[in-house]
């Protein structure tokens, strides 16, 4: 895919048409931060969240007849890995015939955790490895992410009852890269730190409240801290809107007086001022592609706890894995997490300073991220269009 020009200086303000029909979470974050700092014009053509298998296999047709609407001339598609792009493109034809088209991967369905006792259903990889073949450029999350990906697909390409063909996945690994999203950090810098007024060490989670977070594990080293007679306070905050993991509930009833907030923050003033009196912050997760909610509490001053595996290795300085005069930041087994928050929470060891968390991740705010990003879309305009397999 080659690119016309790399080293020009890029004047003229592009229009880009920002696809994304799963409006909500870190999607809905990603592409409010892109309107705010892009110095490109991002019009975006949303669907509100109304389940992930209805989204991928419905979009099309609507957001085709969204995307009619918009009479700007288009330089650049901008679509997000729930879109079914092959059939956007076939129902939009000829409009993006020659405009390139680059799809961010918040997550896969190869990879994507599913339930126990379920199955993961090959129709929406399917539906995920047409779309990632028809983009001109895919945007990985995290080399976590992508690497993750790209040993997944060829597993996949076993099921197809023909011949094998693996050449698409070097098609695909050729035009993958890897941008972080960009954070709303500055949101959370007017907040001062209440943390000192703790009358308990206070240990915070603040993700979804789903399986693939894995809460059975932080409870169970919660219950394990609480035998003891350790004392800590319970920030328990984060999505609720799926169905939610028994454990909160008996989380509930044996730490009720203790837990400082329980449930979903909507208002962002609220949210901040609850990462500002966290002093530990957990990652249980089996699974995710990138937590953003974990790197915002990090930056509010709150120590992580997060496991040696996933994208953590990668976000997480190498200095830090394991501070010399402060406590572990990354773990490797369930034992390793109960040894490190006990700890923390006696004084055997400190946390790391508010000045050192933030180092850990201020390279991650919109103000350091944009940039990279519309160096990506302008160079992704010169882009010469061929055929996805060609």
């Amino acid at each position: 895919m080659p690119i016309r020009s790399t080293n020009y200086q890029f004047e003229e303000r592009m229009n880009i048409l920002a696809v994304e029909p799963f409006y909500s979470g870190s999607h809905k974050a990603f592409l409010k931060g892109l309107q705010e700092h892009s110095r490109h014009n991002i019009i975006p053509v949303n669907l509100s969240y109304k389940g992930r298998k209805w989204r991928m296999h419905g979009n099309a047709v609507v957001l085709a007849g969204m995307a009619q609407d918009v009479e700007a001339e288009i330089d650049l598609l901008l679509v997000s890995s729930m879109t079914d792009l092959p059939s956007f493109l076939s129902l939009t034809n000829p409009r993006f015939s020659e405009v390139p088209k680059v799809m961010y991967m918040h997550e896969n369905q190869f990879t994507q955790p599913v339930p126990e006792g379920e199955e993961r259903d090959l129709t929406y990889c399917y539906l995920n490895y047409l779309s990632m073949l028809s983009a001109d450029r895919l945007i990985f999350s995290s080399n976590f992410h992508r690497d993750d990906f790209l040993n997944a697909l060829p597993k996949f390409l076993q099921h197809y009852p023909d011949d094998l063909h693996y050449y698409p996945v070097d098609k695909i690994a050729a035009k993958s890269i890897v941008l972080y999203p960009g954070l709303d950090l500055k949101r959370f810098d007017a907040q001062p730190d209440q943390r000192d007024s703790n009358e308990n060490p206070v240990i915070v989670w603040n993700q979804r409240w789903q399986f693939d977070r894995n809460p059975a594990m932080f409870f169970r080293v919660l219950n394990r801290l609480n035998d003891i007679d350790l004392k800590f306070d319970l920030i328990l905050a984060g999505d609720t809107q799926h169905e939610k993991p028994e454990e909160f509930e008996k989380a509930w009833e044996r730490y009720g007086r203790h837990i400082t907030h329980f449930g979903y923050v909507e208002n962002k003033e609220s949210y901040s001022k609850l990462l500002h009196k966290g002093d530990i912050v957990v990652s249980t997760a089996t699974y995710e592609f990138f937590c953003v909610a974990i790197m915002e509490a990090v930056y509010c001053g709150c120590h992580p706890l997060v496991p040696n595996r996933l994208h953590y290795p990668e976000l997480i300085p190498k200095s830090l894995h394991k501070p010399l005069l402060h406590a572990p930041v990354l773990y490797d087994t369930e034992d390793d997490l109960f040894h490190y928050l006990k700890d923390l929470l006696t004084g055997e060891t400190n946390p790391l300073p508010k000045a050192s968390l933030q180092n850990i991740n201020k390279h991650l705010g919109w103000d350091e991220r944009i940039e990279q990003y519309d160096t990506v879309f302008e160079e992704c305009s010169g882009m010469s269009i061929s055929s996805a397999l060609s």
